[in-house]
Order: C-alpha cells, then sequence, then structure tokens
C-alpha cells in the first residue's frame, strides 16, 4: 500500500512538473491542500491535487500548505478562493509592496473604488470604524488623566480661605466677594490676605515651619501686588464745571496710563521697604501678563511690589503702601498673585485676585482660580498616560496620512464634505495640543529652575496656568469633535442617516425662517437693553440682553425685575415676546423640522433593502454555524462507519471495512486514510479494540465541543437578531424588495444548512473521482512516454544495423535481415495499439480485455510464426 501511494504521488507530481512547464525534479507548484478530516474544514474538491496530501496525518502532523495554484479554485480554512495567475499588481519589488503596504494601512471608503459590492464596503466601514474607537478610547484616557475630582476641592478650598473669610470691620459686606471700596480692599489686604498666605502657628499656637498654606500647600515664591492708574486731566470736563472740577480720572486705557513715579517716589528716599512700588514698571522688566477684566481689558504694564516669605515683612510692607496712600483716585485695578503647589496631588493652583476701580467710584472685585497639572510626568498613572500620549502621536500621524491620501484622490472635492473638513479640525487641534503639551513642559523646568536659584522673588506662573486653561479647553474642542465625527463611520446604515438626511432637507426653509426669526428676535433685545439696561442687569449690556431673551425662550426669566423696571413696558414687552416668538415662530421652527422628518423617514421606509451591517454579521453567523455543523456531521459520520465497519464482527476494523463505509457517506479518500492513520499507531491498517475506544473518546470530546460552540453561536445571533435594526436578511442581499412590514419569503436556515451540507458532501465525491482520472491519466502518460521510448530504442538499432550494411559488413547477412524484419513488425504493432488507446479515449485496449498486455508478448505474426519463436 505505502509502495502504491509513493508511486501514485511521484506520478501526480511529474504530470504537475510538465503541466507548469517546470524542468523534471524541480518543486512543481501546487495547490493549497488541507485534509483536517473530521476536525478540520470542508474538504476540497480542486482539479488538480498534490498526492502528497494523502499520506498526511491532519490530525497530528502539520500539513504542508504550498503556496499557490494557477488558474484553479481551492479549499483552505473552509472558504472557497479563486487564486489567479500572478499579475503585474503582484509583483515582489519593493517598491510594489510598499505601495500594497500603504493601501492596506489606509484603505477607506473615499480611497477605494468598491463596485457595488456591499459586503466589502462593509468591512472597510467596521475597519474603519473599529480603528476609530481605538483613537477614541485613548484620547478619552488622556482627557479624563488631565483631569479629577481633586482639581475641584482644591480649589473650592482655596476660594474658601481667600474669598470667603469675613473682613475685620467696616461698612459694606464681610468677605471679599462683596467688597464695594478702596477701604475694603486694604482691609481685606492687611486681614483675610495675609492670614491666608502665611500659616505660621499651628491650632494650639505652636510655631509651624515653612510658609504652608493649610499646612499642606507650599507657596511658591513670594505674592505680588501690581496696580495700573491713569492720569489726571485724562478726560475732558465740561466748561461749566471747569472751574469747579481740577481733576478728572477717564477709564483705562493703555493711552492715558500713568508712568510717572509718585508718593515716595518723588522724595527720593529710597531707604524705605516698598521704594521700587512707587515706579513704573513695564510687562517686559517685570515679565507681566494682561488680564482681561470685567470693565476692560489691562496690560502688564504697571505700579508694582512684591511681598516677603515671611508674615512681619508683608505685613510692613502693606501697611506702608497703605499709610502712604499707595491706590488714590486715579487707580483702575489691583492685581494680587501668588502660585501654591501641593506635593500630595501634585497640582498648582494659580491666583489672581483682581479688583477693579471704575470712574463711578465703588469696586468691582473678581478673581480667578487656575489648578492645573503642570508636573506631567511623576507617578505610574502619568507614565501611563505618557504611553497613550505616544499612542496618540501615532495615530494622529496615521490619519494625516489617511487624509493626504483622500485629497490627492480627490482634490479640491474633498472639501465639499463636512466630516472631511471636521477630520482637518481634529489633527490640526491635536497637532497644536501636542506643540503645547512640549512646550509646557520645558517651559514648567525653566520656572522651576528660576525659583530655585531665587526663592524669593516672584514665580510667575500666570501665563502658563492661562496658557494650560486654554489648552484645556482645546483638548475638550477636540475630544467633541472627535465623538462627532463617529456618525462619519455610522452613516452607511439607514437608520443612522435619518438625522443628517432631515437637516439636510430642511436646510434651505430654516435659512428662510432664521432670517425672519433673527429679526424680531434682534428688535426685542435692542428694545429691552434701551427701556431696561439702566435698571435691570440681565439687560445691562446688548450681548447680556440677547443670553436673557434666549433664556426666556427655555423659561428662565425675571418678570418681577421687568415690571419693577417699568410698570407699563415691562408687562407689554413680556407678553408680546412670549406670544410672538414662543408660541408662533418657535414652534414653526418644530414644524419644518417634523415635516421634514416625516418625509425622509417615508422615503426611507419605500427604499430597497440593502447589505447593512446586521446582514454582514449575520452572513457570518451563518458561515460559522455551518461550518460547526459540517463538522459535527462528520464526526457522527466516523462515529457511525465505526459501530458499522465491523462486518465480520472479530472486534477489528480493516481498513477497506472502514473505507468501504465511509466511502458510502461520501467522503474522500484522503481524508479516510488520514483519519484511520492517525488511530492506527502500529501501521497493521487494523483498528484493534484499544485504538476504537481512543478513536471514539476523541470524537466524542471534539463532537460536544462542536455542540456548545454551535449553541454559542446561536444564542449570539438570536441577540443581534433581537437587537438589529437592519432591514435586509442574508438571503434577500440581491433582491431586496421587501420593506420592514413585508415578510420576507425565501430557504429557512434548516434547509439552508442541509442544502450546503449535501452540496459539501458532493465537492467530496467529485475530488475523489477527480483524483482517480488524474491518476489514470498520468500512467496513460507514462505508458506513452515509454513506448516513445522504446520506439526510439528500436531505430537507433536499425540505424545502426543499416550502416554495418554500408561499410561491407556481411556475415550473417540472413540473420541480420531476420532480425530487422522483427523490429519493424514490432513498431508496427505498437503503432496499431497506440491508435486504438487512442481511439477508446485513452484507455485499455479493448482487445486486451482492460488489462495490460505483457511486455513479452506481442501477435504471432502471419508470415513468420516459427522464425518469431526462433528469435
Amino acid at each position: 500500500m505505502v509502495d502504491r501511494r509513493e508511486d501514485r504521488r511521484t506520478s501526480l507530481a511529474a504530470r504537475e512538473e510538465m503541466e507548469l512547464g517546470q524542468r523534471p525534479g524541480s518543486a512543481a507548484r501546487s495547490g493549497a491542500w488541507d485534509n483536517r478530516g473530521y476536525d478540520g474544514s470542508r474538504p476540497t474538491s480542486p482539479a488538480r491535487l498534490d498526492a502528497s496530501a494523502y499520506a498526511r496525518d491532519s490530525y497530528g502532523s502539520p500539513a504542508a500548505i504550498p503556496s499557490e495554484m494557477e488558474s484553479e479554485m481551492y479549499v483552505h480554512g473552509g472558504t472557497v478562493r479563486a487564486v489567479q495567475p500572478a499579475g503585474p499588481e503582484q509583483q515582489t519589488g519593493c517598491w510594489n509592496k510598499f505601495k500594497r503596504f500603504i493601501r492596506g494601512m489606509w484603505a477607506t471608503r473615499q480611497t477605494e473604488e468598491f463596485h457595488g459590492d456591499k459586503e466589502q464596503y462593509v468591512k472597510t466601514t467596521l475597519r474603519e470604524l473599529f480603528t476609530y474607537i481605538i483613537f477614541i478610547v485613548i484620547l478619552c484616557i488622556l482627557t479624563f488623566g488631565m483631569m479629577g475630582s481633586t482639581m475641584f476641592y482644591f480649589t473650592k478650598v482655596m476660594e474658601d480661605l481667600f474669598l470667603d473669610s469675613s473682613l475685620c470691620c467696616g461698612s459694606g459686606s464681610n468677605s471679599y466677594r462683596g467688597m464695594t471700596s478702596m477701604a475694603d480692599w486694604w482691609k481685606f489686604s492687611r486681614g483675610p490676605l495675609l492670614d491666608g498666605l502665611y500659616w505660621n502657628k499651628w491650632y494650639n499656637q505652636n510655631n509651624a515651619t515653612g510658609s504652608y498654606i493649610y499646612y499642606e500647600n507650599k507657596m511658591l515664591g513670594v505674592p505680588r501686588i501690581r496696580q495700573i492708574k491713569v492720569k489726571n486731566d485724562s478726560c475732558a470736563v465740561h466748561e461749566d464745571f471747569k472751574n469747579e472740577i481740577l481733576e478728572c480720572y477717564d477709564s483705562y486705557s493703555e493711552a492715558v496710563e500713568e508712568k510717572e513715579p509718585f508718593g515716595l517716589g518723588l522724595r527720593g528716599d529710597n531707604t524705605t521697604a516698598t521704594w521700587d512700588a512707587w515706579f513704573y514698571k513695564t510687562s517686559d522688566e517685570i515679565d507681566g501678563s494682561g488680564h482681561r477684566g470685567k470693565l476692560t481689558s489691562y496690560a502688564g504694564n504697571g505700579y508694582v511690589q512684591d511681598l516677603n516669605l515671611t508674615r512681619p515683612a508683608s505685613e510692613e510692607k502693606v501697611i506702608e503702601l497703605f499709610n502712604n496712600l499707595w491706590t488714590d483716585r486715579g487707580t483702575r485695578v489691583v492685581f494680587i498673585d501668588f502660585t501654591v503647589y501641593n506635593a500630595n496631588i501634585n497640582l498648582f493652583c494659580v491666583i489672581r485676585l483682581i479688583a477693579e476701580f471704575p470712574p463711578t467710584g465703588g469696586l468691582i472685585p473678581s478673581f480667578n482660580f487656575r489648578t492645573v497639572k503642570l508636573l506631567r510626568y511623576v507617578t505610574n498613572y502619568d507614565f501611563f498616560i505618557m504611553a497613550c500620549e505616544g499612542l496618540y502621536v501615532l495615530f494622529i500621524i496615521y490619519y494625516i496620512i489617511e487624509e493626504a491620501l483622500e485629497i490627492k484622490r480627490h482634490r479640491l472635492g474633498y472639501f465639499k464634505s463636512f466630516s472631511n473638513i471636521l477630520d482637518v479640525t481634529v489633527i490640526l487641534l491635536s497637532l497644536a495640543a501636542i506643540a503645547f503639551n512640549v512646550y509646557r513642559t520645558l517651559k514648567v523646568e525653566e520656572l522651576l529652575d528660576q525659583l530655585l536659584e531665587s526663592p524669593e522673588s516672584y514665580a510667575d506662573f500666570e501665563f502658563l496656568a492661562w496658557a494650560q486653561g486654554i489648552y484645556n479647553d482645546m483638548v475638550a474642542i477636540t475630544v467633541f469633535f472627535a465623538w462627532i465625527k463617529v456618525f462619519k463611520y455610522i452613516s452607511f446604515n439607514k437608520t443612522m442617516t435619518q438625522l443628517s438626511s432631515t437637516l439636510a432637507r430642511c436646510a434651505k426653509d430654516i435659512a428662510g425662517f432664521l432670517v425672519m426669526f433673527f429679526i424680531i428676535f434682534f428688535a426685542y433685545a435692542q428694545l429691552g437693553y434701551l427701556v431696561f439696561g439702566t435698571q435691570v442687569k440681565d439687560f445691562s449690556t446688548f450681548p447680556d440682553a440677547i443670553f436673557t431673551l434666549f433664556r426666556i425662550i427655555l423659561g428662565d426669566f425675571d418678570f418681577n425685575a421687568l415690571e419693577e423696571a417699568n410698570r407699563v413696558l415691562g408687562p407689554m414687552f413680556f407678553i408680546t415676546y412670549i406670544l410672538l416668538v414662543f408660541f408662533v415662530l418657535l414652534n414653526m421652527f418644530l414644524a419644518i423640522i417634523n415635516d421634514t422628518y416625516s418625509e425622509v423617514k417615508e422615503e426611507i421606509a419605500q427604499q430597497k433593502s440593502e447589505f447593512e451591517i446586521g446582514d454582514y454579521f449575520k452572513k457570518g453567523y451563518n458561515k460559522m454555524l455551518s461550518k460547526l455543523q459540517f463538522k459535527r456531521d462528520k464526526i457522527v459520520d466516523i462515529q457511525k462507519a465505526l459501530a458499522a465497519a465491523d462486518v465480520n464482527k472479530d472486534k477489528q476494523v480493516d481498513f477497506e471495512e472502514w473505507r468501504q463505509d465511509l466511502k458510502a457517506r461520501g467522503h474522500a479518500d484522503a481524508e479516510i486514510e488520514a483519519v484511520f492513520a492517525k488511530y492506527d499507531t502500529d501501521g497493521d491498517r487494523i483498528l484493534d479494540a484499544e485504538e476504537q475506544r481512543k478513536m471514539q473518546e476523541d470524537l466524542e470530546g471534539q463532537k460536544q465541543e462542536l455542540s456548545e460552540e454551535i449553541e454559542d453561536v446561536e444564542k449570539a445571533r438570536e441577540n443581534a437578531a433581537a437587537h438589529s435594526k437592519s432591514r435586509a436578511s442574508f438571503h434577500d442581499m440581491t433582491s431586496g424588495d421587501e420593506d420592514d412590514d413585508r415578510p420576507v419569503h425565501g430557504v429557512s436556515f434548516e434547509e439552508f444548512t442541509v442544502l450546503s451540507r449535501r452540496v459539501d458532501r458532493m465537492e467530496h465525491s467529485i475530488g475523489s473521482i477527480v483524483s482517480k482520472i488524474d491518476a489514470v491519466l498520468v500512467k496513460l502518460e507514462a505508458m506513452e512516454r515509454a513506448k516513445l521510448k522504446r520506439r526510439e530504442t528500436m531505430g537507433k538499432l536499425l540505424d545502426s544495423i543499416t550502416e554495418d550494411e554500408r561499410a561491407g559488413r556481411t556475415e550473417d547477412d540472413l540473420k541480420r535481415e531476420q532480425m530487422e524484419r522483427l523490429v519493424r513488425e514490432e513498431l508496427e504493432r505498437w503503432d496499431s495499439e497506440a491508435s486504438i488507446s487512442n481511439a477508446s479515449g485513452r484507455g485499455n485496449s479493448p482487445a486486451s480485455g482492460g488489462r495490460p498486455r505483457s511486455r513479452g508478448s506481442r501477435p504471432p505474426s502471419a508470415d513468420h510464426g516459427p522464425s518469431g519463436s526462433n528469435a
């Protein structure tokens, strides 16, 4: 048996070499043949097979899988694949490999041509979606790693300390938030400010070491007080009051900013503790930063006084400024800046307390508490965030290349899509965030180095904290746009396109409506600003009036304030606005959207069903379930064959008994032999009782595993069907004429499974038949080649005899003539046999009864029978 398999393998390999045009003995390319037996995939039915697969043990030993077949259909892993000859696009050059790699990595719906292939379209969309989900997850990890609940509590603690501590005495409110005059600001500076900055005593009045606010927060450097003043006579006084009003201080602007020394600066006594505070400093000299207050924006210039690390020295400076009238009528704003750092939570709190003094007199307090994380990489979690940042950078590079390929393909048409503009926006914001990340890291290191060199100087973290706030806002917008971009990858589903289709359809109607709406809206905003602006805070400015009217639409309003401001126009303004805007215009807006949505929904319901994501997963479930059931049926066939093959009841299964039973069940010879060889450990071509027991155990175990897998797949399919919104089933991919409410007519899943199983078994049988036909063809061709070789040998012999005659060698002439006659008769007989075999369809000669003729036999000659026997 082994010799027959070796001969068959050799003959098939030789035939493959001839068909592929290779030299004998070279490695012929063959098709993929994966004989997995009962636990493998579906058997193949190729037109040409590598006979070496027959001798492979597919259960235990790895089968050799050749690389390719030319112009053939083959099966590998249960999937039928068509392999075409290598074309120009399959060249193995480095540049072609690189282009294929780029195309595979960055293939998108906008760079590929699908030509109506909905399944490939869904596959590409899912690949894009899964890649983008990973990107979103990494982005969310980064953003949530920037924030934390401790930031809020840190800010709240600092605000409670400096903003809600009560003032010692005097008129007005008893905290920073309620200050109304310059006197209140000085009370705060001499009391709650110094008390909050310097915690030199414990609760039992024992001395505490270091400048730690709340004993936990290290003050970096020293606090700074800065004021900005305007010149006298900076405003114009009416002619009627010029003799009465001799001083005039305008609102702040850089044009009227005071820059001359004043107070102690005019005396020339530079021994005072606050000497520098009376001289103007530019923003470059003090490295100051501007600020946008409630009234106006302020530059980074001004008169500056730095405090000390200890309370007594700082208190001395504050009292000296207070006694010498450091603030006066020309003061327009005073800033108090300092920074604290909490090592327990690795957070900075950059604090700025602002007191604005308008030309009207009084005081408008405001504040900024910026809690930021400037030292990013300290803990293990921080280093994990750093790794995520590296992945995020790689993703940005990936999407830059992707968008570049799409721009290259579509040119200016790329920017006509809103989703593409969103992609570019996310990339640009991400690049800006990455650049700031690098800048912040370098800048913080520089500031900390300067602070360590001069700990008694002011640590200006204000600009860095402001930039960090801008960075946080930028990241927040990036995350928002990134989530909105998800619609780009789920828009292939009809349900998901209803929103975008509705907005696109009603865009013109909404645009026309908004023109009418904003004419009326701005008319009411201006009316409210002019009528109530001097008495109602919500209408004090035109922008405030606009936001107030939007709030009234949402139900947030203060009717009593309007009525108190004007008893006639207040109620009329409110009632007419509610009737015209709220009841009429707003409902018109909703009606436009509602009608358009109804039209879009009706059109979508009437559209033909297409291959959607639900169909894709359903098809995958069906394929997997059919494959598992086919494997289980093969195991059942083998178990039945094992039970029924012992015809002679000798408790032993011969190979022939095994083969005949499984052949009747539609299994191929290669599969039968592979299964038998696995458990025939002694190689005697017989399965004894122990070998049968082992096979039964293995089969039963694999059958149980397959049953569990089938049950899991069916459950998953049921769950997906319960939640799926897809309109087309797997069997309706090509037709898709039914709506959601119509029953789907087609083959049931059970019938489809039975038919699929029958087709698979037919492939088994066809594969076995074709393999045998190929073996016969190979043997016949080998016989023809042998005949040609023999004829060539006889021809050479005749040529040698003729040459001997020409040489004059005449001895034994009679014997030579007789040999020549016999050789010619033999050649004529071979020619006649060859013609008969060709006429009978390349089979054995009918005269031979279907058996090959013996090499030594030949038909008796009519003329030279006796002489033939003598020869």
